[in-house]
């Protein structure tokens, strides 16, 4: 592996933020298997450590490319000595703009890293990252096709 490997299931999302704001997709892709999953917030789903890496490398020059991302806190649960789940809260600022949104705002989000340890490092499986959106319950799709998040609590207070 050409970057530091991962010398415990913590040191994954850590090696994941450093190499998101260094622009780096290639120690990004560094800490997938060969054969590993990735879905990303839209539901995009990439199949193999290239296709991880040449979706972050195109992402972190268009979409992130003035970003910062930060590690805001982490869990960890063992399924056995060698394989774990690590779910790390994050916050991304400084997303580029769009023709819709001149100036973006703040994103926060849980990844879900499903991590094996194998020769004394660790590596990632598959990983899964979801926007959170505060006091909102699920999602629902409008008459225009348009998922917009929804509170059920609020419309069915009356």
């Amino acid at each position: 592996m050409k970057y530091s490997e991962a010398d415990s299931p913590e040191r994954i999302p850590k090696i994941f933020v450093e190499a998101w704001n260094q622009r780096d997709a290639a120690k990004l892709a560094s800490l997938f298997d060969e054969d590993a999953e990735f879905i990303n917030v839209t539901g995009l789903w990439w199949h193999n450590r290239a296709a991880i890496e040449k979706a972050h490398d195109y992402g972190l020059r268009a979409i992130f490319k003035q970003s910062r991302l930060k590690l805001v806190q982490t869990k960890v649960k063992f399924l056995s000595e060698k394989i774990a789940v690590v779910q790390a809260k994050m916050k991304l600022s400084g997303q580029t703009p769009t023709d819709e949104v001149k100036n973006p705002g703040t994103r926060r989000n849980i990844f879900t890293f499903i991590v094996h340890q194998s020769g004394g490092k660790w590596t990632c499986a598959s990983a899964q990252n979801t926007d959170i959106v505060p006091n909102m319950e699920t999602h629902v799709r409008d008459e225009k096709g348009q998922l917009k998040a929804v509170d059920y609590r609020k419309s069915n207070d009356s």
